[in-house]
């Protein structure tokens, strides 16, 4: 059985593993400029949890199967890093951690990826989150994330209802 639970200190290595194994998909496709080895550092993940994401783990039998941040940023809050073990994917393990931090939340929630990372943003498509306009996904970028305007230029911003929803006239 899957079980999904906040992260302890101890999950560090697990999560940074995680994360580096399945960003690998992203290597022939994001900017060239933009991808390094390894995807994410130990000082990255220690700068993200001391910035106030917190994590969240998909695991079985005491094996990490995927992990998912959420930060909050008072009007919204975002999906960070979110990633599934790539022997893992494609069984659930991400809806299930998406729906889990979901709950957690009662504002929308954004999501930021690579626009070249199709599979990525199918995924979220297929959750019920839309793709926002580019005026809107630059000035959400400049807003709420800490990313160089080259990664800007190569993202997507997706919304949940929650959103889409406080963005409609009344």
């Amino acid at each position: 059985m899957i079980a999904i639970r906040q992260s302890a200190e101890t999950d560090f290595a697990g999560i940074l593993a995680i994360i580096n194994d399945a960003a690998r998909a992203y290597r022939d496709v994001i900017p060239a400029d933009r991808w390094h080895e390894p995807y994410m550092s130990t000082e990255e993940l220690t700068g993200e949890v001391s910035a106030g994401v917190a994590f969240w783990i998909a695991e079985q039998e005491g094996r990490l199967l995927g992990v998912m941040g959420i930060q909050d940023k008072g009007d919204v809050a975002l999906v960070r890093h979110a990633y599934v073990a790539p022997t893992t994917q494609r069984t659930g393990v991400g809806t299930r951690l998406l729906r889990h931090v979901e709950s957690l939340v009662d504002k929308p929630l954004l999501i930021g990826t690579w626009a070249a990372a199709s599979w990525a943003i199918d995924f979220y498509r297929r959750n019920g989150f839309t793709v926002v306009p580019s005026d809107d996904k630059d000035r959400l970028l400049r807003a709420y994330w800490s990313i160089p305007e080259r990664q800007i230029e190569t993202s997507v911003v997706l919304a949940n209802r929650r959103w889409l929803d406080a963005r409609s006239p009344a």
